[in-house]
């Protein structure tokens, strides 16, 4: 359904991005954040899930800016190299490279939103405080509660697990306690519960997550 295609960065950084396009008439576009482990088969199945939808989806490589294709497995070397990367590439860069899939979707007539995983979800909060967007949607966004001084002006929805042991909920107090207006949805499950290459998929938890996601979309994007 996929294919892969080039974007150009408002600092002149060429990379690729992974794009899947709906059957029938878009209903509007999402770009797709990634988590650590790069644009692997996962983020790739996501991003195809939100185009059989409806949405023309569009998966960013940021990872790109430090070495091209990067695709790391659920292991414990992947989430080593994972971090080294995130590490390396930052939210600044890492926001450049959103800002360009989110101007070449606009530039195509759709409204956008953001829809990220663990770093992604991060990366959603930011661009609903710094992007021209319609909506963005957080899963599991470790960093939120240190970026809580930029102030979400997007329409936005987060997705936390109750026995996520990178976020303790006192983290997600925090953040509940500063955007008190946000839907936030806690799921009886831990850490990459959207997942399915994961030990900590949570099915029932993932697919109330995606519809609740869908509908918040819908609502956003139509």
């Amino acid at each position: 359904m996929g294919e892969w295609v080039h974007l150009t960065a408002a600092d002149g950084h060429g990379f690729e991005a992974y794009r899947s396009t709906p059957p029938q008439e878009s209903l509007g576009a999402i770009v797709v954040v990634q988590e650590i482990f790069g644009v692997n088969s996962h983020i790739r199945s996501v991003t195809d899930r939100f185009a059989a939808a409806g949405y023309t989806a569009l998966a960013p490589a940021y990872f790109d800016r430090i070495e091209p294709r990067v695709e790391l497995d659920y292991d414990p070397e992947g989430v080593a190299r994972g971090r080294s990367l995130k590490a390396e590439v930052g939210y600044e860069q890492a926001m450049l490279d959103t800002g360009a899939a989110v101007a070449r979707l606009i530039s195509e007539t759709h409204k956008v939103a953001v829809v990220g995983y663990c770093w992604g979800g991060d990366l959603a909060w930011l661009a609903a405080s710094e992007l021209p967007i319609a909506a963005a949607v957080a899963y599991y966004g470790g960093g939120i509660v240190n970026l809580l001084d930029r102030k979400p002006h997007a329409p936005l929805m987060l997705h936390f697990g109750e026995t996520d042991q990178a976020i303790p909920l006192e983290s997600v107090g925090k953040i509940a306690e500063a955007v008190p207006k946000v839907p936030l949805h806690l799921y009886p499950a831990g850490h990459g519960f959207n997942c399915d290459q994961r030990a900590s998929y949570h099915q029932a938890s993932a697919d109330l997550a995606f519809e609740r996601s869908l509908e918040f979309l819908r609502r956003h994007l139509h």
